[in-house]
């Protein structure tokens, strides 16, 4: 499914600098008894000042004196190969295409599962009444889903197998996304879970989407080993240490974003061929928080979020999320996560796991960060499906 880019690309090339001319400017032939001196002590003054101001400016971290002698010099700027080129070229092309919304935009809601989706009838109650405003595409990775929602019925695209952690995991999003870009009226798409539901009202959810200035794409730098750690040498020279980041997968993005993720063939063969287990020493690079993540804050940073709107509680600091099971949820719990306006991001740094905020603003103004939640265990049914009319928001 993906295509090159480097067809479309051109390749620009610099003038190389000339030499400037040096002029040199010869002293007087005489010498006086003070000049030997004078330089002396003009050269050893210069000699303190550095030192002392080396002691009272220290480096961060233990850096050389040599390293800090090195930071007043001009700094390298690598100069971009010529896929790096192409890909950066079309990219800016595509998002010089204005959003186009009409009546008949849709909001396209991509379900990744493994089979039926334990919360359909959740989300029947999310959908009734807005038939036109919304498509569904559903990618079953081991088997083929029971339905007793209408909205879901063959809704199934082609599908493939997911192995957690691995490239197919980011094949089956783009599947997804290919399968939604072919109806001119998706205008902006939703990656969801089958443990995910919805927190707030539809036209809610579709105001806030559709009318936002940035896809919800969570990224930010986690200087531990699961996060910059997990890093291939591999990657170089396009993608760098310093521009490695970390997300969950479940985003939302806009219309232009989604073909952008789909032109894609550089970076992207960077994750395939070398972001996965046991590739380089015991790093455990995982694609689907990563691939993206980095993808956009490298290419464009100003046009997403830099967190997600799916709710999540990595409190239990484990490979996985905290799952909720009936008995923990009440109205109570559901209007604080749907309030929340304060985003959560957790690094590998430290014995706990350090706590990255900030907050959730939509259009420049405070808003609360959630849509969309997960894990619900499939026993909370019931009990959401009684408590949405109550914890939902209509007006944004």
């Amino acid at each position: 499914m993906p295509f090159s880019i480097r067809k479309w690309g051109e390749v620009f090339f610099r003038r190389p600098m000339g030499e400037a001319q040096q002029k040199t400017i010869q002293g007087p032939r005489h010498h006086t008894s003070l000049k030997k001196p004078l330089w002396l002590v003009l050269t050893v003054s210069v000699i303190s000042m550095l030192l002392i101001s080396t002691h009272m400016f220290p480096p961060q971290g233990k850096r050389s004196s040599s390293h800090t002698l090195s930071s007043w010099l001009p700094v390298h700027v690598r100069k971009h190969t010529d896929e790096e080129v192409a890909a950066r070229a079309v990219v800016r092309e595509i998002l010089k295409t204005p959003p186009f919304i009409t009546p008949n935009s849709k909001i396209a809601f991509l379900f990744l599962t493994p089979g039926t989706l334990p919360f359909e009838k959740l989300w029947d109650e999310f959908f009734k009444g807005h038939e036109g405003k919304f498509t569904i595409y559903i990618h079953p990775s081991k088997e083929r889903p029971v339905h007793i929602s209408r909205h879901f019925s063959d809704r199934e695209i082609h599908s493939d197998e997911v192995t957690w952690g691995r490239i197919s995991m980011v094949d089956a999003e783009k599947r997804l996304l290919v399968n939604a870009l072919e109806d001119p009226d998706n205008q902006h798409f939703v990656l969801l879970s089958e443990s995910c539901i919805p927190l707030h009202t539809f036209d809610y959810t579709y105001r806030y989407l559709l009318h936002s200035n940035v896809s919800f794409i969570e990224s930010f730098v986690d200087p531990g080993q699961h996060g910059t750690g997990r890093h291939m040498e591999h990657m170089l020279p396009e993608i760098a240490k310093e521009d490695f980041r970390k997300g969950a997968q479940w985003f939302t993005m806009k219309r232009q974003h989604a073909i952008i993720v789909m032109a894609d063939g550089l970076y992207y063969s960077k994750f395939r061929e070398y972001c996965g287990p046991g590739i380089e020493a015991d790093k455990n690079c995982i694609a689907d928080e990563h691939y993206l993540p980095t993808f956009f804050s490298m290419l464009d940073p100003m046009g997403i979020s830099n967190w997600s709107v799916t709710y999540v509680d990595w409190s239990e600091r484990r490979w996985h999320p905290k799952t909720y099971t009936t008995n923990e949820i009440s109205l109570e719990f559901m209007k604080n996560v749907t309030s929340e306006d304060m985003s959560t991001h957790v690094t590998s740094v430290g014995e706990h796991g350090d706590e990255l905020h900030w907050p959730c603003t939509w259009n420049g103004i405070t808003r609360p960060c959630y849509l969309f939640a997960r894990k619900f265990h499939p026993d909370a049914l019931d009990t959401l499906v009684n408590l949405f009319p109550n914890y939902t928001s209509t007006a944004l």
